[in-house]
Order: C-alpha cells, then sequence, then structure tokens
C-alpha cells in the first residue's frame, strides 16, 4: 500500500488561504456539508501528480526539479468563479472550487511544465483533461456546480510537495518562483 505521494503545485498566499478557509467554511454550511474544510496549507492546485509509492522515489524528486528548472513563465492570476462537488465514486466526494473557462495562463503554464516533465522522462505524469480546481472539504454529499463571486489571486511561485499519505501532512521539497 503506497504511504507516498508526490505533486507539483501552486498554493495560494496567506492572505488566500485565509479567506478560503472562511469561505469553504460558509459553503459546507450552506450545502449542508459535514465535512470538514482542508487546513489552510493544504489549499493548493494540482499541477502534475507524480505517483504514489512505498518510500519516497528520489529518482521522480530528481527527474521532476530538473523538470520545472526548465520552466519559464511570469505571474499570472488564478480565478475560480464556481462550487461543485467532483463524484469521485468513493466514499467521500471532493467539494472543490473550480471554474469552466478562464484561466489560460494557469493552463499555458500547466502545458509548458508537461512539456518539461517528458522532456525529464516523466511522460507517464503528463496527462490531458487538465481541469484546475482547488479542493476545500470532502463529503459524501455531492453539490451540484454552482456560481460564486470570483476568488482570485497571483501565482508567485509553484511547489514540489511530498504527501504523506492518510497523515495529512505535505512537505514542499522545492519551490520555482515564477518572473
Amino acid at each position: 500500500m503506497a504511504t507516498d505521494r508526490l505533486f507539483l503545485a501552486i498554493f495560494p498566499n496567506r492572505d488566500t488561504a485565509e479567506r478560503l478557509a472562511a469561505f469553504a467554511s460558509a459553503q459546507c454550511a450552506r450545502h449542508d456539508l459535514r465535512g470538514k474544510p482542508l487546513a489552510t496549507d493544504r489549499f493548493h492546485v494540482t499541477l502534475f501528480h507524480l505517483g504514489d509509492s512505498v518510500g519516497l522515489r528520489l529518482d521522480v524528486v530528481e527527474a521532476a526539479r530538473a523538470a520545472a528548472a526548465q520552466v519559464t513563465a511570469a505571474p499570472f492570476d488564478v480565478v475560480f468563479d464556481q462550487v461543485t462537488s467532483f463524484d469521485a465514486h468513493r466514499e467521500k466526494s471532493p467539494f472543490v472550487l473550480t471554474a469552466d473557462h478562464g484561466n489560460e495562463s494557469l493552463h499555458a503554464f500547466q502545458v509548458e511544465l508537461g512539456v518539461r516533465l517528458r522532456e525529464a522522462g516523466l511522460g507517464r505524469c503528463v496527462t490531458t483533461g487538465f481541469r484546475p480546481h482547488l479542493t476545500l472539504a470532502y463529503d459524501r454529499r455531492v453539490v451540484a456546480p454552482e456560481a460564486v463571486a470570483p476568488i482570485a489571486w497571483r501565482a508567485e511561485e509553484f511547489v514540489l510537495v511530498h504527501s504523506l499519505l492518510g497523515q495529512t501532512r505535505h512537505i514542499p521539497l522545492a519551490h520555482w518562483p515564477l518572473g
């Protein structure tokens, strides 16, 4: 059974994470969700899931670092204007903040990062159909898409994260500034 996960992500700044925590609490109450909102330090937008394993895969860490170091992009805005649940066909579905359109700069950044991951030998991690989202909570109840006032922040960096599965711990392994 896997104990470790690696992923590349964009995290909101501290002020935005605090706004997201208040927003998540209000939305959970509004939709009568019993799941607790994620901790502010766990709010993120996953760019690429690099795999689950037993123990930290240093070869994947090094390949991801090499790929990320090759990316050049200016800071960009991330904007979400909808809440919904992803029906994950499991006990609890992710309740997320997302957008049906926009975020062109985020999409372009994710595509460039995917090219660099392929060049570094991590092509198996590059999938199509990127749908940017930020998980707010997990719940048994599934919420239909609903428009909300836009929530935005400026992405200034991206991060390689080591997640300890089942422990709700994210350990940043490396940061790369944008711009």
